[in-house]
């Protein structure tokens, strides 16, 4: 793709998140077919979307890094975006259910960053990404749906938009996450006081610093950096539930703690 082609993806994605349009597929011209166009489109989009007053990036998520979401999804490989700060809260978060299109929930773990992780260190594994974390919590991750039919539209144009990415909720940080066995840690989620799902760290690609790991190795392969003080969500060991306005969510991770999401 021409970098005017990369753009006007941007451009469109840009327009129709601020307007909370309904996203259809990108034109021919435009439309990106695999993961370096996305992932070019996504970065632009990123810096489209700071200019107009959505703020920052302050972390990232990863999303299809178990089996679960991976067969709810119908993609058979990790795919990550952005989160911006002014959509991230803390241990209990409202959002207003009106400002998305079809909002669902995850159940998540997150890794507060400590340390750089840079392109030079590449190739990472679960062990050499370990002592970047300065910090492991519970998560939620809010998603919307905001396609006429995602399942029509591809994995590349999904991820140039930043993978139904809308936010998310961080539980207190554990910053003792070592003494904790991650993949055998059991997670759940309830929607107003009833159990929807659980699962277990090791869902996450085996460990969940696995999915690290592969998303240090997929910024190094731009030549980007993964930024100490950045928080990562790793992936969601409950299949997404859409919520309905005034629902309250939320989860539980073993030796995490937890985080509530409300929907007002």
């Amino acid at each position: 793709m021409t970098p005017e082609q990369v753009d006007d993806a941007a451009r469109r994605l840009s327009a129709g998140r601020l307007e909370g349009a309904v996203l259809g597929a990108l034109p021919e011209s435009c439309r990106p077919t695999n993961e370096v166009q996305a992932y070019a489109i996504q970065d632009r989009l990123h810096q489209r979307l700071t200019a107009a007053g959505l703020g920052e990036v302050a972390g990232h998520k990863i999303g299809c890094t178990t089996k679960v979401m991976q067969a709810f999804l119908g993609i058979g490989n990790p795919c990550a975006g952005a989160v911006f700060a002014p959509t991230a809260r803390d241990r209990d978060g409202r959002f207003r259910h009106a400002n998305f299109r079809r909002v669902g929930v995850e159940c998540e773990i997150a890794v507060r960053l400590g340390r750089d992780l840079t392109p030079a260190e590449a190739p990472f594994t679960a062990d050499s990404v370990a002592d970047a974390v300065a910090a492991v919590m519970a998560a939620i991750e809010v998603v919307d749906d905001r396609y006429d039919d995602y399942g029509a539209l591809g994995a590349p144009t999904l991820i140039a938009d930043d993978f139904f990415d809308a936010g998310c909720v961080l539980g207190a940080p554990v910053a003792d996450w070592r003494a904790l066995d991650l993949p055998s840690a059991a997670g759940w989620m309830t929607i107003n006081g009833t159990e929807v799902g659980r699962g277990h760290g090791g869902d996450i690609m085996g460990h969940p610093l696995a999915a690290l790991a592969w998303l240090a190795d997929s910024f190094a392969g731009r030549g980007r950096t993964l930024r100490a003080g950045e928080f990562v969500l790793l992936g969601s060991v409950v299949e997404t539930k859409w919520v309905a306005a005034g629902d309250v969510v939320e989860i539980e991770i073993d030796g995490l703690g937890q985080a509530r999401a409300r929907f007002e």
